[in-house]
C-alpha cells in the first residue's frame, strides 16, 4: 500500500512542478513583451502593455484566466506580426523610392558630366589655339599654363564623379538586397490576400473553355461582429476566415471576396471532390473565432453555408457568373 507520507510527497512535487510551469509561462509572456521589436510608439507601446497585463492575469493561476490567455496571447502575437508586416512593407516601399532616386541621380550625373567635359575640352582646345597665334605670344605661356591647370582640375572632378557613382552603385546594391529581404519577410502575409470581385469576374470571364468548379460561401456573422465590436474586429475576423479558407483548399485554388459576407473559390477538382470540399468548409469554417478588442479576446461566431457551381458542358462564363450571383444574392 502507498503510504500517506509518499502520497503527500508526490502531491508536493506535482504542486511545485505546477508552480514552476506557471512561472515559466508568465515569464514567457513577459519576455515576449520585453523583446518585442520596436516599430513605433503607437504600436509597440500598447502591444507591450497588453502582454504585461495578460501576464499579470495569468499569474493568478486561475483556470479560467489560463484558458482565456491561450487565445489572447495568440491573438496579440498575430496582430503584432501583421503590424510588423505592414511596417516592413512601408520600409520596403521607401527603400524602393530611394533606389529609384539614386538611379535617377546617377543617370543625370553621367549625362551632365559628359556634356560638361566635352564643352570644357573644346574651350581648352580653343584657348590653346589662341595661345599659338603670333599676336598672343606675350601671354601665350600664361594662357597655356591656365589651360593645363583647368584641364587638371577637370580630370580631378571626373575622378571624383566616378568615385561618387561607384559609391551610389554600392548603395543601390545594398538597397536592393534589403528590399529582397523585406519582400521575403512580407511574402507570408501577402499570400493570405484575396482577390476582389472585379478581379474574380475578369478571371472567370476570360476563362474561355477551361474547365473548373466554383465553390461559393455565404457567411453570417461578419456584420454582427462589426456592429458589436467595431471595424477592427470585423477586419481581423474576415482575415482569419480567409486564412482558414485558403488552408482548407488545394494550393492552386484562386480565392476572392465577392461581397461583404460572400466569398468564392475557383478550383480544378472533380465534382465529387469539390462537393466534399464544400461540405468540409461548411463544417470546419463555422464556429467561434478568437479576435482582439483592446488587448482582450472576443469570440465572434461565423455560420458558413456553401454551394457548388460545376461548369456544365459548353457553358459560357457569363452563365456561370449568373449562377454565382443567384446563390450569393449580390
Amino acid at each position: 500500500m502507498i503510504s500517506i507520507k509518499e502520497s503527500l510527497a508526490e502531491l508536493e512535487r506535482y504542486d511545485a512542478l505546477r508552480r514552476l510551469t506557471l512561472e515559466c509561462y508568465v515569464a514567457g509572456i513577459r519576455n515576449a513583451a520585453h523583446y518585442a521589436i520596436d516599430l513605433d510608439d503607437a504600436t509597440t507601446g500598447p502591444h507591450r502593455a497588453h502582454l504585461n497585463a495578460l501576464a499579470a492575469e495569468a499569474a493568478s493561476g486561475e483556470e479560467s484566466a489560463l484558458l482565456e490567455s491561450r487565445a489572447t496571447l495568440r491573438g496579440l502575437l498575430r496582430a503584432y506580426r501583421d503590424c510588423a508586416s505592414h511596417y516592413l512593407n512601408e520600409i520596403r516601399e521607401e527603400l524602393a523610392r530611394s533606389t529609384r532616386a539614386l538611379e535617377e541621380i546617377m543617370e543625370t550625373m553621367s549625362q551632365g558630366d559628359g556634356d560638361h567635359q566635352e564643352a570644357l575640352r573644346k574651350s581648352l582646345g580653343r584657348l590653346r589655339e589662341i595661345a599659338a597665334l603670333p599676336e598672343a605670344r606675350p601671354v601665350s605661356a600664361a594662357v597655356v599654363s591656365a589651360a593645363d591647370a583647368v584641364e587638371g582640375e577637370v580630370e580631378q572632378i571626373r575622378l571624383q564623379s566616378q568615385l561618387l557613382a561607384a559609391q551610389f552603385q554600392v548603395e543601390i546594391r545594398m538597397l536592393h538586397r534589403r528590399i529582397d529581404g523585406l519582400e521575403a519577410a512580407a511574402m507570408t502575409d501577402s499570400m493570405s490576400n484575396l482577390l476582389s470581385r472585379a478581379e474574380m469576374e475578369k478571371r472567370i470571364g476570360a476563362s474561355g473553355d477551361a474547365w473548373f468548379s466554383l465553390l461559393l460561401l455565404r457567411i453570417e456573422g461578419l456584420r454582427l461582429a462589426e456592429r458589436q465590436w467595431g471595424e477592427s474586429v470585423a477586419a481581423e475576423l474576415a482575415g482569419a476566415f480567409g486564412k482558414r479558407l485558403r488552408s482548407g483548399l488545394p494550393s492552386g485554388a484562386v480565392i476572392g471576396r465577392w461581397g461583404h459576407e460572400e466569398f468564392i473559390a475557383q478550383v480544378t477538382l472533380g465534382k465529387a471532390e469539390a462537393m466534399a470540399a464544400a461540405k468540409w468548409l461548411a463544417e470546419n469554417l463555422s464556429g467561434r473565432y478568437a479576435c482582439l478588442k483592446e488587448g482582450k479576446t472576443v469570440r465572434p461566431v461565423l455560420q458558413v453555408s456553401t454551394a457548388l457551381v460545376d461548369r456544365e458542358a459548353a457553358e459560357s462564363p457569363a452563365r456561370m457568373l449568373s449562377r454565382v450571383a443567384e446563390f450569393l444574392k449580390c
